[in-house]
């Protein structure tokens, strides 16, 4: 092993020991330590490309920040310690992390992938890794006797995300986990964050998120990270983001550290106008159906009460009297919130998924999965609740006119 691999080797393992302290507590200081060259409380955005080196093979731990940067590893140390895992590797894009993951994979192998997640991941799938000999199966994770019999002596990994994007449909994490066998299951808990759900605590190997959303929280980066349960895999990942090049930049993940030190404190108050919000709608006589994990009404409310800490997330669902006409007009009638192909910022969008985040996938594979074309997806954000009731209101007597 050359010194640039150990050194390297030295950063993946460091342990990741969060003492005890509150989830607040280590958002803001977990990892992160004054600059010993001036003392600056914030950390430095180390943009550099390459790393004086002492001689040859002698050097701080850094070469070349395609393979590691130290904006970079602060806040890979510090996801790894808020997921209970071994350490954590960032990606350039949640789509890149998702790239990652699955190259874990080789030919002849099989993947389940949830029936119901982004629609770029089946994209990714179908279109480019399936041309590589690898083969996907699609199955609703929330039936795990389905999963069970999906797997084969050739199933390598599990992929789901819960809540599911965009139905918000869950998966017994912990059932899924107790019949997996051998294979490596994967959560996409990009919806949840670490503050309301912890997917390696309930028997996931790795976790993954869209930094882009909930974590960094201000519409300001795109990014992807990784949380391990095992060192092995971690390493992996490790020599899979050099190799392929898909590290994320050190000012993205800088505004993302400063993300993350809000993030308890940001994602209560998205469940609470979440909440409210799903309500209105239930009551609503022009809406007809409402999709949201705090509801009495949702199809796996126990199993969310089960499986989420102190709230379900600032995503929900819903369609109205009219359908997909209906749909269409309303999120063309908003004024304070935004039509936009985003969700868990700071600012409240809403997105129709059959013509924008799930284009990609076939109508009928959108109707198995439960994506009509009438439905809306609403990202709840921070604005003042009645102030988002009376745009939802205007928009939806306009739409049903």
């Amino acid at each position: 092993m050359t010194t640039t691999e150990q050194q390297q080797q030295k950063r993946v393992n460091k342990p990741a020991s969060g003492n005890g302290l509150g989830f607040a507590t280590k958002a803001i200081h977990a990892a992160q330590r004054p600059d010993p060259a001036t003392g600056a409380l914030t950390l430095p955005i180390y943009q550099t490309t390459t790393y004086a080196q002492e001689a040859v093979g002698v050097h701080k731990g850094y070469t070349y920040s395609r393979t590691g940067n130290p904006t970079v590893s602060v806040l890979e140390e510090n996801l790894g310690i808020l997921e209970n895992g071994v350490g954590g590797a960032c990606f350039s894009t949640g789509m890149s992390a998702i790239s990652a993951v699955f190259s874990l994979l080789s030919k002849g192998d099989h993947a389940i992938i949830g029936s119901v997640v982004y629609g770029g991941t089946p994209r990714l799938a179908n279109n480019i890794l399936s041309r590589f000999g690898i083969e996907f199966s699609y199955v609703d994770t929330s039936d795990v006797e389905a999963v069970a019999e999906a797997l084969t002596d050739r199933t390598k990994m599990i992929f789901i995300e819960t809540p599911a994007n965009p139905t918000l449909k869950l998966t017994d994490i912990e059932a899924v986990a107790k019949v997996k066998g051998e294979a490596k299951l994967v959560v996409d808990n990009t919806f949840l964050s670490p503050v309301l759900q912890v997917p390696l605590d309930l028997g996931a190997d790795i976790t993954l998120h869209s930094t882009t959303k909930f974590i960094e929280g201000h519409n300001t980066t795109v990014g992807g990270a990784i949380v391990t349960r095992s060192k092995k895999d971690l390493e992996d990942l490790k020599y899979i983001q050099n190799a392929m090049g898909l590290i994320q930049s050190p000012f993205n993940a800088w505004l993302t550290l400063r993300g993350l030190k809000t993030l308890e404190l940001r994602m209560k108050k998205h469940c609470e106008n979440a909440q409210t919000i799903a309500e209105y709608l239930q009551n609503h006589s022009k809406v007809t159906k409402v999709l949201y994990p705090g509801l009495d009404s949702f199809p796996q409310a126990s199993l969310a009460r089960r499986q989420h800490k102190g709230g379900h997330g600032g995503l929900l669902a819903f369609e109205l009297k009219g359908g997909v006409k209906a749909g269409l007009k309303f999120a063309s009638s908003l004024s304070l919130i935004t039509l936009a192909e985003n969700l868990g910022a700071v600012e409240t969008m809403v997105t129709h998924p059959a013509t924008m985040t799930h284009a990609a996938m076939s109508k009928k594979a959108r109707l198995e999965a439960g994506i009509t074309d009438g439905l809306i997806r609403l990202s709840v954000g921070l604005e003042d609740i009645d102030d988002l009731i009376a745009d939802l209101d205007r928009a939806i007597r306009r739409a049903t006119a």
